[in-house]
């Protein structure tokens, strides 16, 4: 009878890695399949001047510090290595290049990969987070557009769009560092359905990450709250900069037209790029054949990162899952523990 485990894990980004230890210490045995050719889940995608909103000190997987100045904001170099290290530091089983195409269930999970495997498992987890599948609204006249359309996770750099007219449409701090990292050579609009609200990055000398974890904040589902009151995280620098039209804040375009945008003064402007920093949704498209698993908008039926409709499925890494810090660095550990003790009782 071919080998069966007690997890597969789907996904060796930091939400795989921070289940896999989890799995280890619970000597369980498992298998991560990953889908690229490395351990780093979205991160070398993302545009070269990111940097992790916490510092250091609050931006570790279980048992394994970030290295260096534990106040400096690592980069996005910083967490590609900082996870590669991780995964060759636990020496957990993985493998690169496997990428799951459908999962099937009787008695047990069929894990099926694009290289024509097929794994067996008493559970499986589904890590492939909550960054997987980049979003654009589907906005008034956008097919009529003719102009260049990308999503931020397409963009890498300002030197490609250099004199450029430039709109960059979201309010988080994506939008907000591009657009104002373009505005250095390009002339940039942020479109916005509101204004955008900031956050001190530093508060009575502590990162705000320091206090969000004294008070516990970290750690709670207060995602009504949290969602109203959440903002760009800013030493100062951006709002300063927008205060100066560098650049400029808009309220959201109407329409879209054949050369750019209406605005909502009724002026048409035409636009050389426009990026949309509007978020991500799940991959969980090789959950399909699971005919409950997902709703009809492509969502996990989920409760805490247990699946609500298929026994022995979990997942780690989703937006929300238990906590405002769950789809991070600094909270995926503490969720991924959450798991592998359920996954434990029910093997």
């Amino acid at each position: 009878m071919e080998k069966v485990f007690d997890c597969v894990v789907i996904g060796a980004g930091q939400a795989g890695l921070a289940t896999a230890y989890h799995l280890q210490k619970q000597q369980l045995e498992y298998l991560v399949l990953e889908a690229s050719d490395q351990t780093a889940g979205s991160w070398p995608s993302y545009y070269d001047s990111l940097t992790l909103f916490s510092p250091a000190r609050y931006s570790s997987l279980p048992e394994f510090r970030f290295p260096g100045d534990p106040d400096h904001y690592p980069t996005k170099q910083e967490v590609v290595s900082y996870l590669t290290e991780y995964a060759t530091h636990f020496q957990f089983p993985i493998r690169t290049n496997e990428r799951v195409i459908e999962i099937k269930q009787d008695h047990l999970f069929q894990i099926h990969t694009s290289l024509g495997n097929i794994f067996h498992a008493k559970t499986v987890v589904s890590a492939t987070g909550a960054f997987a599948y980049p979003y654009i609204p589907d906005l008034n006249g956008i097919h009529l557009y003719q102009g260049t359309m990308i999503h931020s996770s397409q963009y890498q750099k300002p030197e490609s769009f250099q004199g450029q007219r430039i709109v960059v449409v979201g309010a988080g701090n994506s939008a907000v560092q591009i657009a104002f990292e373009l505005s250095t050579m390009s002339n940039v609009s942020l479109a916005t359905r509101s204004p955008i609200s900031f956050m001190p990055q530093r508060v009575l000398g502590k990162d705000v990450h320091f206090w969000l974890k004294i008070t516990g904040i970290d750690w709670l589902p207060l995602k009504k709250w949290l969602s109203m009151t959440n903002g760009v995280l800013d030493t100062g620098i951006y709002e300063k900069a927008i205060s100066k039209n560098k650049p400029d804040r808009r309220s959201m375009f109407t329409s879209f037209t054949e050369n750019g945008v209406l605005w909502e003064s009724g002026k048409e402007e035409k636009i050389d790029t426009i990026i949309f920093a509007t978020g991500y949704r799940p991959n969980v498209s090789h959950l399909k054949s699971l005919n409950t698993a997902i709703d009809s908008m492509g969502n996990p039926i989920q409760n805490n990162g247990v699946s609500s409709t298929v026994r022995g499925l979990y997942y780690v890494g989703l937006e929300w899952q238990r906590s405002f810090s769950s789809a991070t660095l600094r909270g995926v550990g503490t969720d991924a523990k959450y798991i592998v003790k359920h996954i434990r009782q029910f093997i």
